[in-house]
């Protein structure tokens, strides 16, 4: 089996965002962010999934957190599957696979990875038993952080790691937590209907365009403070993608298109070729 090749495969096949950006990055930085975007997405999965009771969320999300914090070398064949038992055909592949995807990344760095992604199954755990009632824009920091946020620490941990990238961690938080306000927006229709509304109480759409678009500043700054290298052209593009989706929402859109997509990452490489 091609671990990298098939963690490729499955990042295509889930993420037109990230699967860009992931596959121009250099060995050995491209597959650790491929195992903290897939580990991360395999959780996702769990907190998402609509055929599962918020009860059965929790438990799953538990067992991976404590099997992730168990890891010391890597993990046995089944040791997330064991987790899995009477679930195996419920949930997708690439939650499936997290034992995969967990030990994809450099062994330098894969702790770390392990790291986050435990505690991160932890925190949507409690959201879950809590179901997602978020009440105040407090408890929207507290959500964004929890799921998007912290991945902003991992990657600036990521890029100090391979080739010392200096990055502003507060600015790091605030790009994820833009990307997962856009997400929100844009999901919002299909997340009420599943009974799940991250509104806080007495917001409406215009309310979180504004939360989104003060964290997207701050993600802005962010970026401008990257040296060229991996970092930046890993980060430019899903932020400009965050922008696009916003601006398309504001317009009347429910998302971009993908020819909307392929432009705004063909202005953006072509923007890129000028400045170098």
């Amino acid at each position: 089996m091609d671990l990298r090749r098939d963690a490729l495969q499955i990042l295509k096949d889930t993420s037109r965002t990230f699967f860009i950006p992931i596959s121009i990055l250099p060995p050995g930085l491209q597959e650790a962010v491929a195992s903290a975007y897939l580990c991360m997405r395999a959780i996702d999965e769990i907190e998402d999934h609509p055929e599962l009771d918020n009860l059965t969320k929790v438990k799953l999300l538990r067992t991976i957190s404590s099997t992730l914090q168990a890891g010391v070398d890597g993990f046995a064949v089944d040791a997330f599957s064991l987790g899995f038992n009477g679930y195996e055909n419920t949930l997708p592949e690439v939650t499936a696979g997290i034992r995969e995807w967990s030990i994809l990344a450099p062994e330098a760095i894969a702790p770390r990875i392990w790291d986050a992604t435990a505690a991160m199954a932890d925190r949507m755990a409690d959201w879950a038993q809590r179901e997602w009632k978020v009440e105040t824009e407090s408890d929207l920091d507290h959500y964004t952080f929890g799921v998007a946020g912290a991945v902003g620490l991992l990657l600036s941990d990521l890029w100090a790691w391979y080739d010392g990238t200096p990055s502003n961690r507060t600015q790091a938080i605030a790009f994820g937590r833009g990307l997962q306000a856009v997400n929100i927006l844009r999901n919002h229709t299909e997340d009420v209907k599943r009974g799940v509304d991250f509104f806080p109480e007495g917001w409406n759409a215009a309310d979180m365009h504004e939360y989104a678009r003060r964290n997207l500043a701050l993600a802005d700054m962010y970026i401008n403070t990257l040296p060229a290298g991996p970092a930046l052209d890993f980060c430019q593009i899903p932020l400009t993608l965050a922008h696009g989706t916003l601006d398309a929402l504001a317009n009347g859109k429910e998302k971009l298109s993908r020819h909307d997509v392929l432009k705004l990452i063909q202005q953006l490489i072509g923007a890129s070729m000028k400045a170098s």
